[in-house]
């Protein structure tokens, strides 16, 4: 007891020169942060909007994507062709971008697809509650039991060789996770004054979903949007290289990567890694932009949620 009173008694008052310096210091790192964020975030959108920008453009001006030269067969990367060229002599360049448009674009209406039906299904879900919450959420529970790909697989093989049957196969594996999100987002948002002040004049369910719930979940539902594009074009890519996707005569980085397969056994390894190279780069520049957004939207400190 003794001891404690010492040390109390030698501690002496509380500096405020150091309970300033802490916060600036906190200050400093704070925009350190924030600077940082926006590097990344500038990067990631520059990458993508550089990666679309060649997938559209370099294809569209080139004379023959697809053009096959047999003379011209797992040529190294070169000035002519800085990818090198595939076991068919195309130019791996032109093919892979041409790949990486179509990749995107399955991706992008596979996401929108997904996006529609969860929203639906989560707003529906959260705005109804009961009976109708405890069957729609047994449905996800289902769907996301069955592991995607696998799922995936056995709607392809119902329609295989077509873009349709590649679109539904992500769209319809993947919208239990937006259902889930929008879903959680709605029994919050049900719970805010607006809301009850709007249940209290006489606004019906349907009226207080269509006019306050459905605009503040967009945001939310537009995220989860985004977070699937690269998950939908890793998919595409799988089912491809597994023979189950695309046609093989329309590029993707897929099929490409199928086709690649045996050049690799050969020493053309340019035919896999360039390909990969702008899968991976394509990925991860929509899911810095995906964090940077998250990140702005959701809040992290418990300060942030009373605004």
């Amino acid at each position: 007891m003794v001891e404690l009173e010492s040390d109390s008694a030698t501690a002496g008052p509380p500096r405020p020169w150091r309970s300033a310096a802490r916060a600036r210091a906190g200050a400093v790192r704070g925009a350190a942060g924030a600077v940082r964020a926006r590097l990344r975030l500038v990067t990631a959108v520059t990458a993508l909007g550089a990666l679309v920008l060649a997938a559209l453009s370099v294809p569209a001006l080139s004379a023959a994507p697809g053009t096959v030269d047999y003379q011209a067969i797992r040529l190294p990367p070169s000035p002519a062709h800085p990818f090198g060229t595939d076991t068919s002599g195309r130019d791996l360049f032109v093919r892979s971008l041409a790949g990486l448009r179509v990749s995107l674009l399955v991706a992008a209406v596979s996401t929108v697809v997904s996006t529609v039906l969860g929203t639906a299904v989560g707003a529906l879900s959260g705005a109804s509650g009961g009976w109708v919450d405890r069957l729609l959420m047994r449905v996800v529970d289902a769907v996301n039991a069955v592991p995607h790909l696998l799922l995936g697989i056995v709607i392809v093989a119902l329609y295989r060789g077509t873009v349709l049957a590649v679109v539904l196969s992500i769209g319809l594996t993947h919208w239990a996770t937006v259902a889930r999100v929008v879903r959680s987002e709605v029994l919050g948002l049900r719970d805010r004054p607006y809301v009850d002040a709007a249940v209290s004049a006489g606004a019906g369910r349907w009226w207080v979903l269509r006019n306050h719930l459905l605009p503040a979940i967009v945001p939310q539902a537009a995220l989860s949007a985004v977070l699937l594009v690269p998950h939908a074009v890793f998919h595409e890519t799988a089912l491809s290289f597994l023979g189950l996707g695309l046609p093989p005569h329309l590029a993707s980085i897929g099929n490409i990567l199928s086709d690649g397969r045996e050049g690799v056994l050969l020493g053309a390894w340019w035919i896999v890694a360039f390909p990969a190279g702008l899968l991976v780069a394509t990925t991860l520049s929509v899911s810095g932009i995906a964090a940077a957004w998250r990140d702005r939207t959701i809040p992290t400190r418990r300060s942030e949620l009373t605004l």
